[in-house]
């Protein structure tokens, strides 16, 4: 099996809408760090399981200094969030790391 990992900083803000009173339901920001596990039992036919700069591209152009409700269709936690970036890498990737501020990190694994 091969493993990469790759890890970007996002800027990007969202708006949670929570059920309870919270500073988070007010627009907000923050430099995300995401941390991105793929793998594969085999390479590809360049010799990678993907390309760091295709994870880039898909991950870092679409999220990085945007608001994050326009682009997601569930609630922009760090959990979904999470969630979201793994599902649009595919298969390969089979987890993924959101920080959203130091000492708050939400993680997603796929079984």
């Amino acid at each position: 099996m091969f493993y990469i990992q790759k890890r970007l900083e996002i800027s990007a803000a969202h708006q949670l809408f929570l059920d309870y009173e919270s500073k988070c339901n007010r627009l907000h920001g923050h430099n995300w760090i995401v941390t991105i596990f793929c793998r594969s039992k085999e390479l590809n036919h360049n010799g990678m399981v993907i390309d760091f700069t295709h994870i880039k591209e898909k991950i870092h152009k679409r999220l990085d200094h945007q608001f994050l409700n326009d682009i997601m269709n569930v609630s922009t936690t760090a959990e979904n969030i999470a969630k979201w970036v793994c599902d649009e890498l595919g298969e390969k990737c089979y987890r993924v790391e959101v920080q959203e501020s130091e000492g708050n990190i939400a993680i997603y694994e796929r079984d």
